[in-house]
């Protein structure tokens, strides 16, 4: 590289709008120059959840001056960047077009590149802002709309190893804090609830746990934290099965990680070194991060948990997924439409409800 490489981030897949510039110079030597994030919390907590028309509104009030916070803060002149990368999928559409358009329109202006870039593929290459790591890495993406395994092989070049059949993992807690009577966004209140209960409190299953290698299920788990509500007498109790559902997912974790582990070793014997990367706004929850911890001591796995504000939601991974993208010549054109629906891993089957094939072990 005999240049520096700036590039304007653009996020609104859901219900954060995001913007970001991001500086690599010539030594390689990455920066994040600006990462703003504004939350939609308060619009859709009456509803106790996302409502997709709304969110889709608050983007279009809140991009252009989300951007240009970005832009003010990194101190870069807008015509000195780049190139424009924006999330193209997958999300919800009516989002995605927001910021899709808004990229669009800037790159399209300053006679800029343009870069789709699939939300999923910022989240596994997030770690490489924080650390210089090589490819291949085992990546676990655990979030409100997706529970995966992937082999991370390279730019553009991902295998899955597994992934949740039914609800993803960020769900599963989401819907967990709505039974137990928590305001949305509930999830991350599971873990302080969690913190004064007995794990111990309530027994519950763990579906497809030594099925189906390393996929995952958690609408079984779900359904038995409904039942076992149904018992609950006192405060006491709530937190006793927060208690008991977080450790159910740590111990579901534990297993399919290490399988997950041992095909990426398979896999990849060539490795003087193996790293775990686990991303995703559930990657923030300390239970599972000591977990995952232990998980990656007992299989030689070097772990690496990306920092909060780059686990959740955010234009800076989206940034740099087009900075990487950018210098393997991976530009696209305007005419690029969103996605809803856009897998890493195009080759991977759709796992999704009956059907799916358990006989994996």
């Amino acid at each position: 590289m005999n240049k520096n490489v700036i590039f304007l981030g653009i996020e609104s897949s859901c219900d954060e709008t995001a913007a970001s510039i991001v500086k690599q110079d010539k030594h390689g030597k990455v920066k994040i120059l600006s990462n703003i994030v504004s939350s939609q919390i308060k619009e859709h907590q009456p509803f106790g959840g996302v409502v997709p028309e709304l969110a889709a509104r608050s983007h279009v009030e809140k991009i252009d001056i989300i951007i240009k916070k970005a832009i003010q803060k990194s101190k870069i002149p807008i015509q000195k960047i780049t190139g424009v990368a924006t999330t193209a999928g997958p999300g919800l559409l009516v989002c995605l077009m927001v910021g899709m358009s808004a990229g669009k329109t800037i790159a399209t202006f300053l006679k800029k590149p343009f870069l789709a870039i699939n939300h999923l593929e910022g989240h596994a290459l997030s770690p490489r802002l924080i650390k210089k790591i090589k490819f291949p890495y085992l990546l676990l993406l655990i979030s409100g709309g997706h529970t995966q395994f992937l082999e991370v092989q390279g730019v553009n070049k991902y295998k899955r190893l597994g992934t949740t059949i039914d609800d993803a993992l960020g769900e599963a807690f989401d819907k967990t804090a709505k039974i137990l009577g928590i305001e949305f966004p509930g999830g991350p209140k599971i873990e302080k609830y969690a913190a004064r209960g007995n794990e111990n409190g309530f027994v519950l299953p763990k579906p497809i746990l030594h099925k189906s290698g390393c996929n995952l299920s958690f609408a079984g788990l779900k359904t038995a934290v409904l039942h076992a509500s149904k018992k609950i007498k006192n405060k006491q109790d709530k937190y006793n099965l927060a208690a008991s559902f977080q450790h159910t997912i740590n111990e579901i974790l534990k297993v399919k990680s290490k399988k997950a582990m041992q095909l990426f070793l398979e896999n990849n014997k060539q490795n003087k070194e193996n790293y775990f990367v686990i991303a995703g706004g559930v990657a923030s929850n300390k239970t599972i991060r000591k977990n995952l911890q232990e998980v990656c001591k007992s299989m030689g796995f070097k772990y690496i948990f990306p920092p909060s504000e780059l686990c959740t939601d955010n234009a800076a991974m989206i940034a740099w997924a087009g900075i990487e993208r950018y210098q393997k010549k991976l530009i696209d054109d305007v005419t690029f439409t969103a996605r809803p629906r856009w897998p890493l891993d195009e080759k991977a089957p759709f796992l999704k409800g009956a059907g799916v094939d358990h006989s994996q072990k």
